[in-house]
């Protein structure tokens, strides 16, 4: 007779089942209460805010803008192998399993309460997916227990398939109403202003032409992307407001068309990720239209020992910036255009801060909601308890674009080309060199203004056998990128970009 006792196997494969169940149901609730409170991103929000700067730094480096994704996929399978422990558990007391799926329920609840401007909804996702994870172990292993053969795999199997495939669609309905939901339609009725201030034009020599080498002007859809945002914020610009508050003379409080009804600048303007590391892509330029942050700041009159301007998110993250340099006349802005269209919903629809000279952590606030002035004294913002410095102006930086490190291209004549960048400095050379030999000056792409990257080229005759390329810049201050090698963290990465290539 056989032993009428579930296999863990079987316990394992149900508390699978279940799980799903938990963060499918739990999807479909958070299409109500805010994207944010669905399990996975409150917790992968948790651990973003959480995570010690080396893993941080490691995860940049090593994922790039696909950070985020690597995060989600990592929560989900530590959660699966959690979720397949304790229906192990669960085959030996139903109890000790319905209990897991509890510490799940109360982990997500505290995840999505506690983070900025969580409603009282963002408690259900959580509670009612454990509810449901919790019946469907139940159901799962009880039908086990009183099965006339508790061994009947291929029973089992179809029965615990059709709960994962049942929880994937219910996940999966959910995750595309919350993507209709979005704001897009939202903005693409947006009308952007002719500006008052239009940008140059871009000079006839900016661009290198040379394959592999960048362009002058980075696509929307190319630019990189790196914040703290698992959810990306849907903002509807009906409803949002800018309040400028805080250690002002005169608080204001402004509309998306009152900001649009405001006189606009058009301006090239590169910005750039401290995360960067030297010879990284974490560096674009884009044509921006908006409003001058000096015109704004002035209005509302910052009072004596206001040296830093808080920019906060409507997720609740801050960025600080000196007062000072938003105000010292370059063209800080307050932006909703992006390369002639509304600001994409990824990069800070409907408005975001763009200010030439700082690293983005400083400075580039997406989904905006507020201003405040403050001191650098009285107040952190978000990456600065994690180690990072208060204040980072972008340093000078050179990368080699083409050709790629360990490639392999022909002998002869090959240029070597690249970008070089100093915002708000600008640069004024950009020099190579071949296996540790004498400085060769590159020959510099024309630039609308300081404020932008610079294209540069070289041709070199290149010789057989392995070689070593290096770069460095000068910028306009006369000032030339150090050699010296470090990190990120805490204000920007140094060193000169250096590739290999086998010439054939």
């Amino acid at each position: 007779m056989k032993d009428a006792r579930v296999p863990r196997w079987f316990g394992s494969l149900a508390g699978l089942a279940s799980a799903a169940v938990a963060l499918g149901v739990a999807e479909v609730v958070a299409v109500f209460a805010g994207a944010r409170s669905a399990p996975l991103v409150a917790v992968g929000g948790v651990v973003v805010d959480s995570v010690p700067k080396p893993v941080k730094n490691f995860a940049v480096a090593t994922f790039g803008t696909h950070d985020k994704a690597a995060l989600l996929i990592g929560t989900t399978v530590l959660l699966a192998l959690f979720a397949a422990l304790i229906g192990a558990l669960a085959v030996g007391d139903l109890r000790l399993g319905l209990a897991g799926i509890g510490v799940f329920g109360i982990i997500g609840i505290a995840a999505a309460v506690t983070r900025p401007n969580s409603g009282p909804g963002y408690v259900f996702p959580s509670l009612l997916g454990a509810v449901a994870g919790g019946g469907a172990m139940i159901l799962l292993l009880r039908q086990r227990e009183i099965s006339p053969d508790p061994y009947d795999r291929r029973r089992f199997l179809m029965e615990s398939g059709g709960v994962l495939a049942g929880a994937a669609v219910v996940g999966f309905i959910g995750r595309q109403i919350a993507n209709r939901q979005n704001v897009s339609k939202a903005r693409a009725a947006v009308t952007l202003p002719t500006p008052a201030s239009p940008a140059p034009a871009v000079p006839a020599g900016a661009n290198v032409d040379t394959p592999g080498a960048s362009s002058f002007v980075t696509s929307n859809d190319d630019f990189y992307r790196i914040d703290t945002a698992l959810s990306v914020p849907q903002v509807d610009p009906a409803t949002w407001t800018l309040r400028i508050h805080g250690r002002v003379r005169k608080p204001m409080t402004l509309t998306f068309a009152d900001l649009l009804a405001r006189p606009a600048i058009e301006r090239y303007v590169t910005l750039t990720c401290v995360s960067n590391e030297v010879g990284g892509d974490l560096v674009g330029n884009a044509l921006w239209l908006g409003v001058p942050l000096k015109d704004l700041l002035e209005e509302a009159g910052p009072m004596d020992g206001a040296d830093q301007v808080v920019g906060r998110a409507v997720d609740g993250f801050t960025v600080g910036s000196p007062t000072a340099v938003l105000m010292d006349g370059r063209d800080a802005m307050l932006a909703f255009g992006m390369n002639g269209k509304p600001l994409p919903i990824e990069h800070g629809f409907p408005v975001r801060v763009v200010v030439p000279g700082l690293y983005g952590y400083v400075s580039a606030t997406k989904w905006l909601s507020e201003l405040e002035l403050t001191s650098f004294a009285d107040y952190s913002a978000y990456w600065v308890p994690r180690g990072w410095s208060q204040q980072a102006p972008i340093k000078t930086e050179s990368r080699i674009d083409t050709p790629r490190d360990g490639s392999a291209p022909r002998r002869g004549q090959l240029t070597v080309a690249g970008v070089a960048w100093a915002q708000h400095r600008g640069i004024s050379r950009v020099e190579v060199r071949i296996d540790n030999g004498a400085w060769q000056q590159a020959t510099l792409g024309e630039v609308p203004s300081v404020d932008t990257w610079r294209m540069w080229s070289w041709t070199w005759d290149a010789t057989p056998g392995d070689h070593r390329i290096q770069v460095r810049a000068t910028d306009n201050a006369g000032a030339t990128q150090t050699q010296d090698s470090a990190p990120p963290d805490p204000d920007g990465a140094t060193g000169w970009h250096t590739i290999s290539v086998s010439v054939n």
